[in-house]
């Protein structure tokens, strides 16, 4: 089939933030555009941005973007049956395991020669991703027309820069800014085991030279991927209420370690994007107050970005404390002895309840998020 990418803006990104098993949320919305659109082989999205989960259900999606249905048939089918079992050893002899390294570490630190690399062992991911994408898709795609680039991203440990692996057509270029880069690469498991790599939870991943950690750590700009690859609009599904603003409540007790866990997470995969998000809307505002002619003649090499966002209308942290019972035991007591299994410990929970019934509960309402949208979805995609 001829290349139908070849000299024309490649049109719409698609970007899907980390979260862990938060990423339920985005195939809500996913299926909901599968059902709204006229053409469900046709993708929408020629530009796939992730990070983290987000990046597995990208390049779930790249594999066969050729037939965006079936593409998104296939992911729902796994969030929907998922269990922490298919995620990480949540079995009670593999957490005891981990558990006993993890306070003998603490205890004789200095006699232990192979300390832990992480909390969890996630070696059951590489057998989910193996056994469900075909990355030779992504090739097939770009061919087809079907798919202009997606891109991975991953935190170098020892460059400290934000790394955007893409695979894409010719015509898209590498990039270098402050502190991120964009290299051209063949998608494979590793940069997606390399992306989700949640700091202390997940074992770093081996990247060529350099060890590779969570996306979400040090990504100063997430939009910033899908620009550089040529999207002039985007569609941004968030992990956490748009302008959420709680009420500051007196409390008494010391936040216990799993509250403490589950803010720096959430500083990780929440506040980079919601900061990149308004830095784009004041940009697009100044240029908007800017003639195109005016812009072109000065040299300006910035352009306006249409942009969409979909996020949850309810906190995912207390459906996740709603639903922290569904957690295997052995990975429950690990939890509970930090305080994660309350109400205040529901956001790290929320990070690592791979299991079906809060994964259900994230997939019905990105569903019903979108669908309640449907109009402003359709117009914008012209589905």
């Amino acid at each position: 089939m001829a290349d139908t990418t070849r000299g024309k803006s490649p049109g719409t990104a698609l970007i899907l933030t980390g979260g862990g098993a938060r990423a339920a949320y985005q195939v809500g919305f996913l299926l909901a555009v599968a059902k709204l659109s006229t053409n469900r082989r046709h993708n929408p999205f020629p530009i796939l941005c992730g990070t983290s989960a987000g990046a597995i259900n990208a390049a779930g999606i790249a594999c066969l973007a050729d037939n965006f249905g079936k593409a998104i048939s296939i992911l729902a089918g796994v969030w929907r049956n998922m269990h922490a079992g298919h995620i990480y050893r949540a079995d009670t002899l593999g957490v005891g395991l981990s558990g006993a390294r993890w306070m003998s570490l603490l205890a004789l630190g200095w006699l232990i020669r192979n300390p832990p690399r992480s909390l969890l062992d996630n070696a059951p991911l590489r057998e989910l991703l193996t056994r469900h994408l075909d990355f030779k898709g992504i090739d097939r795609s770009i061919a087809r027309g079907a798919l202009h680039a997606v891109s991975i991203s991953a935190s170098g440990y020892e460059s400290g820069e934000s790394i955007s692996f893409f695979q894409a057509h010719p015509s898209a270029q590498p990039w270098r800014r402050v502190q991120r880069l964009g290299i051209r690469a063949q998608i494979g498991v590793d940069h997606l085991l390399a992306s989700s790599a949640i700091p202390f939870i997940f074992p770093a991943t081996r990247i060529h030279r350099e060890y590779f950690g969570d996306g979400s750590m040090r990504q100063l700009a997430p939009i910033s991927p899908a620009i550089h690859l040529g999207a002039e609009r985007v569609v941004v599904v968030g992990a956490s209420r748009k302008n959420e603003h709680l009420d500051r409540q007196r409390v008494e007790a010391h936040p216990s370690l799993a509250q403490i866990a589950g803010h720096a997470l959430s500083s990780i995969f929440l506040d980079g994007l919601a900061v990149d998000i308004e830095r784009m809307q004041r940009i697009n505002q100044t240029l908007s107050a800017i003639p195109p002619e005016i812009r072109e003649h000065s040299g300006i090499p910035l352009r306006p970005i249409k942009t969409l966002i979909i996020a949850p209308s309810e906190r995912l942290d207390r459906i996740a404390a709603e639903h922290a019972s569904a957690l295997p035991w052995g990975v429950k007591a690990l939890l509970s002895g930090i305080g994660a299994m309350n109400r205040h410990g529901g956001a790290l929970t929320s990070y690592l309840l791979f299991e079906k019934p809060f994964t259900r509960a994230l997939i019905d309402l990105g569903y019903a998020d979108t669908m309640a949208r449907s109009t402003e979805v359709g117009d914008f995609l012209d589905l």
